[in-house]
């Protein structure tokens, strides 16, 4: 017969209470003490980073006033702790010598506290631009904002970006060949071998009633774009506008036009290629490769607003048919020299004046 096995189960063990002892208090301080230490040392770090962009703020104000600029603002504040810099400024207006000025009832600029050489500039209530000659213009928009970078380097990058734009000159100020403009950019890219890339564009602009434009579009909408290098960038600083220009031509600096174009309404002017430059008198110089469609329409409006002698577009719409292969696209040069432009062999006015 079996015996029956009345022996115990084993015991389970005893779990080891030291090994399970609570936190201590070091252990539940220590996290929080580093956190501490990081807002403090981050604080820090604004706080440093605010005081320097404020110090360069005065010293570039300073820098241009020195040069003659007039540089101003009723108020400035900084901030955007933690993690930004958000410069705000009022009435901020800044003029060069020449005249050409710019002005805002409030500027806003943002850089992250990592990226401090890159800022976003922008004009919520809109801005004015002034003309030596022609006056301010008041400009509003959905969008105007602009973006600066590389602050380190001789030249920055600069990009312009305006949307639903409408431009109002102020009272006796002289007429803008706009009224409105769906899309405005602008975009300035320094390269090597002392060279930067400009880019130019308008978007279904609108032209103002009784101007060049409008006789030559009606009421469709009017386009531009300018694609070009810039050479001996770094020769383009003076006083003022006229000086820089100058100083800009003496070291021989050009531009050189890789694609560009308007079109009003029917009328196409494309330019393929050409190199402009400034001469001595202040207007430009040089030639470009072009393209015409409607060009006779375009020339008749132009001598109906002044812009040119009736009968030089008279020769010149002669010009332009001759030329004239499919598709009512005539193919010609346009040079401007010794202060005139010429289409083809025809003479049609004063070359556009730079200063």
């Amino acid at each position: 017969m079996a015996r029956r096995d009345n022996s115990a189960p084993p015991a389970s063990p005893v779990p080891d209470q030291a090994g399970r002892r609570k936190p201590g208090r070091a252990g539940l301080i220590i996290p929080f003490a580093i956190a501490g230490v990081v807002v403090v040392a981050w604080s820090g770090l604004w706080l440093y980073a605010r005081g320097e962009t404020a110090r360069r703020i005065d010293q570039g104000a300073a820098a241009l006033r020195d040069a003659g600029y007039d540089v101003a603002w009723s108020e400035r504040s900084i901030g955007g702790y933690p993690f930004r810099l958000n410069a705000a400024f009022k009435d901020a207006r800044v003029r060069e010598p020449s005249g050409w000025a710019i002005s805002a009832p409030t500027l806003e600029g943002q850089a992250f506290l990592h990226g401090l050489r890159t800022w976003v500039i922008a004009t919520p209530a809109g801005l004015t631009f002034t003309r030596p000659l022609g006056g301010p213009v008041n400009v509003t928009g959905e969008v105007i904002h602009a973006s600066l970078s590389h602050l380190d380097k001789p030249l920055p990058n600069l990009s312009f970006e305006g949307t639903k734009l409408a431009f109002a000159p102020e009272a006796g100020a002289q007429p803008f060949a706009l009224t409105a403009a769906d899309r405005v950019e602008f975009h300035l890219r320094p390269g090597p071998d002392d060279q930067a890339a400009v880019f130019f564009k308008v978007d279904a602009g609108k032209a103002r009633l009784s101007g060049l434009f409008a006789r030559i579009a009606g009421d469709k909408p009017i386009s531009i774009s300018w694609d070009s290098i810039l050479s001996k960038v770094s020769a383009f600083k003076g006083r003022d506008w006229p000086g820089a220009v100058r100083a800009w031509t003496t070291a021989g600096g050009r531009m050189s036009v890789r694609q560009a174009g308007v079109t009003a309404g029917e009328a196409v002017l494309g330019a393929q290629g050409g190199t402009l430059g400034v001469g001595y008198d202040g207007r430009l110089s040089g030639s470009l490769d072009v393209t015409l469609r409607e060009a006779p329409k375009a020339l008749d409006a132009m001598a109906q607003t002044g812009a040119i002698r009736p009968e030089a577009a008279m020769a010149a719409s002669a010009v332009a048919l001759a030329r004239q292969g499919s598709g009512d696209v005539a193919s010609a040069s346009i040079t401007f020299q010794a202060g005139q432009t010429t289409l083809g062999p025809v003479a049609v006015g004063p070359a556009p004046r730079v200063y």
